[in-house]
């Protein structure tokens, strides 16, 4: 018999995802010059990804029939084909509408009947490494020195809901995570944080 077999392996430590700030997540979004369909659209993008935690993947894959911007909700298909509900915030839904009036007939193709909301200069549904591009530039544009992705972006909306006081079991929800393990990786960050605050601000720590 193995006396090892009984033994737990170290846990290999999990790495903390980065996060931007309010003030940073509100420095991006506000980069793009809304005077410019291109702009607007952007806008929309940033304040969508940042409102509702969504994966690239499903970003991309959104559809104008996905929307229920009446109810203030928008349906998407995650991992594994599990389909969820996320609530949008009033900033979100109004720049999608204003890209929806303004800018989306712009980029589409005439005669085209493109269904997928969010639309490249070509006039058809973005790639992932469209946006990572995109995005890529608006960071550099917005003064920003940190390294972003589109997950920085979905990170921050986890944060900074459980670091006002959100439930782990709505937020493990909202982020399509089969495993409340895999959501808990947040509180590290939020405790990291508190920790922080405590060294500059506490006298005598």
């Amino acid at each position: 018999m193995d006396p090892m077999q009984h033994i737990d392996t170290p846990k290999k430590a999990q790495k903390l995802p980065k996060t931007l700030s309010i003030k940073e997540v509100e420095q991006l979004i506000e980069t793009p010059d809304v005077t410019k369909t291109l702009g607007l659209r952007d806008r929309a993008i940033l304040e969508v990804m940042y409102a509702t935690g969504l994966r690239v993947s499903e970003l991309i894959e959104l559809k104008l029939a996905d929307l229920h911007l009446d109810l203030g909700l928008i349906q998407t298909i995650g991992k594994g084909d599990k389909e969820r509900i996320i609530p949008l915030g009033d900033l979100a839904i109004e720049w999608i509408r204003r890209y929806m009036e303004e800018a989306r007939p712009k980029l589409l193709r005439s005669g085209e009947n493109e269904t997928h909301l969010f639309l490249n200069h070509h006039g058809h549904k973005f790639t992932r490494q469209g946006i990572w591009k995109n995005l890529k530039q608006t960071v550099f544009d917005a003064g920003i020195k940190k390294e972003v992705t589109p997950h920085t972006l979905r990170h921050s909306f986890a944060t900074h809901l459980l670091e006002n006081g959100a439930d782990l079991r709505v937020v493990q929800e909202l982020l399509g995570h089969a495993d409340i393990s895999t959501t808990q990786i947040y509180t590290h960050i939020t405790k990291k944080r508190m920790a922080d605050v405590y060294q500059k601000y506490f006298p005598r720590a």
